[in-house]
């Protein structure tokens, strides 16, 4: 891998794609976009990422539709992201292994294939609730082995010196499409029904996939790596938990993920019956928390370096427990929408600057399966908090649960703030030593206080 690593540079990077501009580091806040393929999954991923916050919308509504039931909301929650939690390992191994640039192209393909077969089957008028569970639980099959991939590709595309500013404007992305995405999925579901919604989500998969095949990569030589599969995927876990940085923040992000982001399967609830509202409420409920999200997400891209995300995270992750629970105390749908933008906002702080941080640390021949364990943690720990979410709902109230679960992240928060001093000097001399193998210069990237 050939990543331009000097200020001067005048050549055109043969990975990227891209002659970066002169000033190597300049760019300001879009500073990621010189790099041609990192252009290319940006706008493709955009279009799609809308279609997905339509279709998560859509699919929350029609179970609710069809069944009332807030414990199927938390196992439909459970069904698509069980999968994470479970297969992460291997997916993780496979990106390390094979090109990552091919597997996005086959779980992008399988992914279209599965959402086109819900959209089928639901606007034949014939969905029932096994088919959304098991397409549910398939796409969580295909997101097993995409998000490690997904996650590790972004530093082929951009190379360490831009990794901090291509995360957060991945993040940007994402919270940009949640703003648009669950809005025009309140209006389509209310209007012309859920299977659109679906329909629409799939045709934007030709998007994403139009700029894999247009990039310009050039394969990466893996070298077999020795031992078993389950030994080279221990090898994986081994970093995280003998590395305390990486550990300290990726048990932090379990546990808001586990306790405070199933605050969103109990949505519909909120918009419905508490707060009297429709489909078209609902999505204007999470396209607020998408306007706090991107402004997190572009708070962080305006970043040149790691430098006090340590404290960004202990802070965030305590203001997300706080706006949960002032959240879960509102009975006003304005006052609701208003208050879930500081807990989009630290939402998105937190996990962002979690997963900057890990990737800063983790060396290139492990990235795969770190950000496996990432991945479990973030995405895999949800559906068991899901699932507990929509249990606790029907037995405590949708609002008392997710208090409940805003005061856990406030506790996970201190906890982390106390440890936080003694990981600095750790993690400064992680991010050091992977800054300088990739030939970044260090002081840029690990300046200051780490943490």
């Amino acid at each position: 891998m050939n990543h331009d690593t000097s200020s001067h540079a005048s050549s055109a990077d043969p990975i990227n794609g891209a002659e970066p501009e002169s000033g190597g580091r300049g760019g300001g806040m879009l500073r990621a976009l010189r790099h041609r393929n990192y252009q290319l999954f940006f706008s493709g991923q955009l279009i799609s990422l809308i279609g997905t916050w339509m279709q998560s919308v859509a699919e929350s509504w029609l179970i609710y539709r069809l069944t009332g039931s807030s414990v199927l909301l938390g196992f439909i929650g459970f069904s698509a992201q069980i999968p994470v939690f479970l297969l992460a390992p291997v997916g993780g191994l496979v990106a390390d292994r094979f090109n990552r640039h091919r597997i996005l192209l086959v779980t992008q393909t399988s992914a279209m294939l599965l959402v086109s077969a819900l959209a089928m089957v639901t606007l034949l008028g014939r969905v029932e609730t096994w088919h959304i569970f098991t397409l549910a639980a398939l796409l969580g099959v295909v997101n097993a082995f995409d998000i490690p991939a997904r996650q590790s590709f972004v530093v082929e595309m951009v190379g360490k010196e831009d990794l901090v500013n291509a995360i957060a404007l991945n993040s940007s992305m994402f919270n940009g499409a949640r703003m648009v995405g669950p809005a025009v999925a309140g209006i389509l579901v209310g209007a012309i029904g859920e299977g659109w919604c679906f329909f629409a989500n799939a045709v934007s998969y030709i998007a994403v996939l139009t700029g894999l095949l247009l990039m310009n990569v050039v394969p990466r030589l893996r070298q077999p790596e020795p031992g078993s599969a389950v030994v080279r995927m221990k090898e994986g876990f081994g970093f995280v938990w003998r590395t305390r940085p990486v550990r300290a923040l990726i048990l932090l992000l379990g546990v808001v993920s586990l306790m405070g982001m199933p605050y969103a399967v109990l949505m519909p609830i909120f918009a419905n019956r508490i707060l009297h509202g429709g489909p078209s409420s609902l999505g204007l409920l999470m396209g607020a928390t998408g306007v706090g999200a991107l402004a997190g997400a572009l708070t962080l891209a305006a970043r040149r370096g790691v430098s006090g995300l340590g404290s960004w995270i202990s802070y965030a992750a305590a203001g997300f427990g706080g706006g949960l629970i002032l959240f879960s105390f509102s009975r006003s749908f304005w006052l609701s929408a208003l208050l879930l933008i500081p807990v989009g906002f630290s939402m998105m702080v937190q996990m962002a600057s979690s997963n900057t941080l890990v990737q800063m640390m983790v060396p290139d021949h492990l990235r795969g399966r770190v950000m496996a364990v990432y991945s479990m943690m973030f995405m895999g720990m949800a559906p068991l908090g899901a699932l507990m979410a929509g249990l606790l709902a029907d037995r405590l109230g949708a609002p008392a649960t997710v208090a409940l679960g805003g005061s856990v992240c406030i506790v996970g928060s201190i906890i982390f703030r106390r440890y936080l001093p003694g990981l600095r000097g750790e993690a400064r001399r992680l991010i050091v030593a992977q800054s300088m193998a990739a030939g970044v210069p260090s002081d840029k990237m690990a300046g200051g206080n780490v943490t």
